[in-house]
């Protein structure tokens, strides 16, 4: 895992907060310009005992500056970036500096026309998900063209086209698709009487690439022999969503024609995902149940690359997304190859004058994630190989190694009108060489983990808040400790003083 001595300064300033008023927004005439503009800094000091690397630059920085334009027909807007030395974490690929995103959306009765770059999710993204994360280093926009609109009642329809941003260019290849969804209750009266909320949807993805844009050799003693690529490749999803009273449930599955990439090997098998998910919810409790099968659903603009960019869908990781340092420090990442995976949470509210829940009550959360690989067979070529073949074969309910297993519990209790902690214990186990491509002291990070927090408002202005953690295993860097205090001063201050340890 790498690490680093250095210190961070994140700027964020809102440039117009409801700016330009032309003419009466009643009357649908005028229009409003916002913005903002964004920096995070980092000074990296180099401490070859905690081994933190060698850097060029003294400074290493991300600024983005947005701008747009709102009114009742036409919305625009633009972003400008300035990562001449990107912050650890992002690609090589995004250093530089310009104007990789603007749009221009027109909207009439219900319908909307967007030329530019733009961001979309058909379901839960099986098939086509694109979207910005900036603390991650993720922008995989589409610049094109997407048209959505509803021709009639409960129906809902987008179609879209174009390339995906590859850093500053982008794609060689192509993404089109359309989603259509149907909201059945809407056209049941039964349903709507007895509260029965039925939706149903479907999408069809494709991508178009040259397939003389990239020449593979699947046997290395005759480069005569060439595979044969595949220019398009389709995949399709379904999907239901029913919700009665406290009960949901959604039921996705989506499907990929063979796609060789450098990825999964150059291997011609097909792609399929299924997820299933249900949860009760009442006042006081919740609980959620959810499974996720894949196998082989990478599904990239352009074959060759490899990484975080040119990803036209997103496989949702089921693990619980930690927000404390050292609960967050192993973080599990969807196996896109194929995998399987299990979430369970259980939230109770524990009320007010009973003996757990005492003068202001008590919260819990129970959860548990659990992550395997599919069980593989390989399927080689005539050279011993599985490029250029179906790769593997895998029986549905066969599952393999374990990825990742987390099971935590989380206490969360008010103590009086300015005391409120949180308690906090995980057991995690962590595949680091799958997840990270290589292992310290053993495959798999065993590791406890313990956090304390408390919140102490001293009036209506000003806070402070305290953390203490300790992370204890034998395997990878060792144990970690960590503390933070935070003074704030609403609304406009924040002071944070934070430190993490490796006790080895």
């Amino acid at each position: 895992m790498k690490k680093f001595d250095y210190r961070v300064l994140g700027v964020t300033a809102v440039l117009f907060s409801s700016a330009l008023v032309m003419a009466q927004e009643e009357e649908g005439k005028g229009f409003t310009i916002s913005g903002s503009l964004q920096t995070d800094i980092l000074f990296p000091e180099e401490d070859e005992a905690i081994g933190t690397g060698t850097y060029n630059d003294d400074c290493l920085s991300n600024t983005y500056l947005d701008l747009n334009l709102r009114s009742k027909y036409v919305d625009a807007g633009a972003r400008v970036e300035y990562m001449k030395s990107p912050m650890p974490g992002f690609e090589s690929g995004f250093a530089g500096q310009g104007l990789p995103h603007f749009y221009l959306t027109g909207k009439y009765k219900g319908a909307e026309l967007t030329v530019g770059d733009f961001y979309e999710q058909f379901g839960s993204g099986l098939v086509l998900r694109t979207y910005e994360e900036r603390s991650l280093g993720i922008d995989n926009s589409i610049r094109g063209g997407r048209l959505k609109f509803q021709p009639y009642k409960g129906i809902r329809v987008r179609m879209l086209g174009g390339n995906q941003r590859y850093y500053w260019e982008r794609s060689e290849g192509y993404v089109y698709g359309a989603d259509v969804e149907l909201s059945i209750d809407q056209w049941s009266r039964r349903m709507q009487d007895n509260a029965w909320f039925l939706t149903l949807g479907g999408s069809y993805v494709g991508k178009f690439e040259k397939a003389d844009d990239d020449r593979i050799f699947p046997n290395p003693t005759d480069m005569s022999q060439i595979l044969n690529l595949p220019e398009k490749v389709n995949s399709f999803d379904v999907r239901a969503n029913l919700q009665k009273g406290n009960y949901s449930f959604l039921a996705e599955y989506a499907m990929k024609s063979y796609d060789p990439s450098a990825e999964n090997g150059y291997i011609y098998k097909k792609g399929s995902a299924l997820l299933l998910s249900g949860s009760y919810s009442k006042r006081g409790m919740s609980l959620l149940l959810q499974a996720k099968r894949s196998d082989d659903m990478q599904y990239r603009s352009q074959r060759s690359v490899t990484g975080t960019a040119l990803s036209i869908n997103n496989l949702p990781a089921f693990a619980y997304q930690h927000t404390y340092a050292l609960a967050a420090l192993y973080p599990y990442a969807t196996q896109p190859d194929g995998e399987w995976a299990y979430q369970a949470e259980l939230r109770y509210n524990f009320k007010r004058g009973t003996a757990l829940g005492g003068k202001y009550g008590t919260d819990i959360r129970l959860n548990f994630s659990h992550v395997r690989s599919i069980g593989r067979t390989p399927l080689l070529n005539p050279w011993g190989q599985t490029m250029g073949a179906d790769g593997y074969k895998s029986d549905f309910f066969k599952q393999g190694d374990l990825y990742y297993q987390d099971l935590h519990i989380d206490i969360a209790k008010k103590f009086n009108k300015s005391f409120k902690g949180n308690l906090m214990y995980m057991w995690q186990k962590y595949n680091q060489e799958v997840v990270e491509g290589h292992a310290v002291n053993g495959t798999i990070v065993n590791s406890h983990i313990f956090v304390a927090e408390g919140k102490y408002t001293i009036n209506r202005r000003l806070t402070l808040r305290m953390e203490l953690q300790y992370l204890h295993t034998k395997q990878d860097e060792g144990d970690w400790g960590y503390a933070l205090a935070e003074f704030t001063v609403l609304p406009y201050l924040m002071f944070t003083v934070s430190d993490m340890y490796n006790f080895g």
